[in-house]
């Protein structure tokens, strides 16, 4: 059973559904009611900022349900390959769009994304769905879980016996206090707070979406103040979907009036030049609950049979690097791949073990950052952490003239390589030859999308 109807829970359903047997099932159990298409759902907060599916998470969830890139375009979907549609003022500078494209990514609004993938794990009548329930325990003790304790909504309490419970409730997880129960203890967390605030709105799109870029502006942490940063995203239904993001003494609200004059105060004002043409259709939805945390599972001495947790119960991203659901479908590919290998003495340890390592690269980018600005609590950089932050920015300023280096940089990021991909002999030798092309001086946009932007400025106006 899978506690959480959440991406991660869906992709948990998808990745065991194939080794329960000819009379087994799945069984999802979830808290608040679950939408049949693309409309919100309770719970997850997080839905209303600006989402994406890296490279290394659309592969992923290939292995997992194929087809459903496929299925996610037909919907609406964008897929934007990666830099060829991006226009993304780094802190060195502004990325080109090479006419080679390397990766992509998936864009849509989190419901469009979470109805496709729920309509094809439900396809699959092993799967069940039991809403209105909350898991209020596990079954069992230290050395194997049985099942759960559920209480329905009037409050009556019965256990559900399983061969494997996997915990994919968010954030919001109980599973340390649940562990604790069992007698298990000595959990450790990790947690980096940047503080950051996230408002985002959605609009109409005043160009058409369809194949207009990604338009960012990243946070640079050696400046003085604040950090800010934002992006445009083109999803379904010709939209842009909006997200501005601000540290402690520069944070975003909700006022709709300010949403254009915050964007304007980020270290290029592209945003708000867009964003002044364009028509919005919802409120501005805020959220502070940003920080990075991770539980360390898989260092635990003692780890019962029959358990898994997976996604951010695991590990929570800071959203502005746009990884948690890329790593929530890869965790869910380990589980995967480790339950096929049959029934065997400690294979939830091996299987828990094998989601933290698929977590170890994006905790390693998004807590590799945040360290760097002044307003971070729960870790600050050393000497090692500060050389490595100069090597990294080298990089990417060379990103910004050489294809090697930005085809390497986005390796990383689209979690298709580690990050020591990035010291190897031939990289060291690229970050010390710098770019190869001069840089840019303002924002890359194509001959075409320029005269639709030229379109809604209007004429000049008349000299008297």
């Amino acid at each position: 059973m899978v506690v959480g109807a959440s991406m991660a829970g869906m992709l948990a359903a998808a990745a065991v559904k194939d080794h329960v047997g000819s009379v087994g099932s799945v069984e999802i159990v979830e808290a608040h009611e679950v939408p049949e298409g693309p409309e919100p759902r309770t719970g997850v907060p997080q839905a209303v900022h600006i989402h994406f599916l890296q490279t290394g998470g659309i592969e992923a969830v290939e292995a997992l349900l194929p087809g459903t890139g496929d299925l996610l375009t037909a919907a609406g979907a964008h897929r934007i390959p990666v830099t060829t549609n991006m226009v993304v003022h780094s802190p060195e500078g502004w990325y080109r769009r090479w006419r080679r494209s390397t990766h992509q990514l998936i864009s849509a609004s989190r419901d469009l994304m979470d109805s496709v993938v729920r309509k094809q794990v439900f396809a699959d009548p092993r799967v069940g769905l039991r809403t209105h329930t909350k898991v209020v325990g596990l079954l069992g003790d230290r050395r194997a879980v049985t099942g759960v304790r559920l209480r329905a909504a009037d409050g009556t309490e019965t256990d559900l016996r399983a061969d494997l419970v996997v915990d994919a409730s968010g954030r919001a997880t109980r599973l340390p206090r649940w562990l604790e129960g069992l007698g298990i203890t000595g959990l450790t967390q990790d947690e980096v707070d940047s503080g950051l605030v996230y408002a985002s709105r959605v609009y109409r799109a005043p160009v058409p979406a369809r194949d207009w870029p990604f338009v960012g502006v990243q946070a640079d942490p050696r400046l003085p103040g604040p950090a800010k940063s934002g992006g445009i995203l083109p999803i379904e239904g010709g939209r842009w979907h909006v997200s501005l993001m601000g540290a402690p003494g520069g944070r975003p609200t909700r006022a709709p009036d300010a949403f254009v004059p915050f964007a304007r105060t980020l270290r290029h004002p592209v945003l708000a030049d867009l964003l002044t043409h364009a028509e919005p259709l919802t409120d501005v939805a805020v959220t502070h609950s940003t920080a990075n945390r991770r539980h360390h599972y898989e260092r635990l001495r003692a780890w019962p049979e029959g358990l898994v947790a997976l996604g951010d119960s695991v590990a929570a991203f800071n959203p502005v690097y746009g990884q948690g659901m890329s790593v929530a479908v890869q965790g869910a590919l380990a589980l995967r791949d480790v339950w096929a290998d049959g029934p065997a003495p400690g294979l939830a340890r091996r299987a828990q073990r094998a989601v933290a390592r698929s977590v170890d690269a994006a905790w390693a980018l998004s807590t590799g950052q945040d360290i760097h600005f002044s307003t971070t609590n729960g870790r600050r950089p050393g000497v090692a952490d500060r050389l490595l932050h100069r090597y990294v920015s080298r990089l990417s300023r060379t990103a910004t003239g050489s294809f090697h280096a930005a085809t390497a940089l986005t390796d990383v990021l689209a979690l298709q390589a580690p990050p020591t991909s990035l010291v190897g002999p031939r990289m060291l030798l690229t970050a010390l030859a710098g770019p190869l092309r001069p840089p840019l001086d303002e924002p890359c946009f194509t001959e075409a999308e320029r005269r639709l932007l030229d379109k809604l400025a209007g004429p000049e106006p008349v000299e008297r």
